[in-house]
């Protein structure tokens, strides 16, 4: 078995009476594309946001490369190499496509008072390395001919991409995707799938919450399902395929390879 380089461990968040996600323990194993599969309300996106530092757990741990971040902001997180997307995206519209992958880098020296009033040459510096690299993330996500666009104006596949235009912009080791497909044209989800998986090949490890099964069974190896807060299956694709609780409340049918 590969190292893991994502580990949750007894991860439970209520919200009153209500507890959202149940004692989940999941190991994410580094260079796995792991499909996260339930029903709507199952608790998959609380678990992301757990995970990504957005909500604390009520009880539990989260270790990244093996380093406990359970207490760790979401931009320490994603300094560290955790980054996310979100199911709906959420660009700066007014801004250029070009402009939001720009903002993505952390620690600008513009950001501060001291860096804006004493260190315009290093700012300058700066903001020419970062256009560079988010004119080469847009070119390798196929949306260089989008960068003068407002993000406003791009289609909602387009916006999936963008969402990860940011991310890349931190080059993470752990990505987490909430939804990639749902939305998005065939054309583009099929984009999407061949940079996902360019990136996994390149060392990216994953974890991709998605509803669309054929997506799933197809490209993520090994799936969790979740059912009302709480993990009700993990193993291979080939497993879920023969698993009879998930061909009976998920799948419907086994995919065809």
């Amino acid at each position: 078995m590969a190292e893991a380089i994502l580990s949750l461990s007894s991860i439970s968040r209520s919200f009153g009476e209500f507890k959202a996600v149940d004692n989940v323990t999941i190991e994410i194993e580094t260079g796995s594309i792991t499909g996260l599969i339930g029903p709507n309300g199952a608790g998959k996106s609380t678990l992301f946001n757990v995970v990504a530092g957005e909500l604390s757990p009520t009880t539990g741990s989260i270790k990244l490369f093996g380093n406990d971040v359970t207490g760790l902001h979401p931009d320490q997180r994603f300094e560290l190499g955790l980054g996310r997307t979100f199911q709906i995206p959420r660009p700066f519209k007014r801004m250029s496509v070009l402009e939001n992958v720009m903002l993505a880098p952390t620690g600008q020296t513009g950001e501060t008072l001291w860096g804006a009033v004493f260190a315009r040459g290093r700012i300058g510096d700066q903001e020419q390395r970062i256009r560079r690299k988010a004119l080469e993330v847009l070119e390798f996500l196929t949306l260089r001919h989008l960068a003068d666009q407002p993000a406003g104006k791009i289609s909602g596949g387009q916006m999936k991409l963008l969402e990860l235009a940011r991310v890349l912009m931190g080059d993470p080791k752990v990505i987490l995707l909430d939804e990639p497909a749902a939305g998005v044209n065939p054309v583009l989800t099929e984009t999407l799938i061949e940079k996902i998986e360019e990136l996994n090949r390149g060392g990216k490890t994953f974890l991709i919450i998605e509803h669309d099964m054929d997506f799933v069974m197809r490209h993520c190896d090994p799936v969790v399902a979740m059912a009302e807060g709480r993990v009700v299956f993990q193993g291979t694709s080939s497993e879920a395929q023969s698993n009879p609780l998930l061909l009976d409340a998920y799948l419907g049918a086994p995919v065809d390879a």
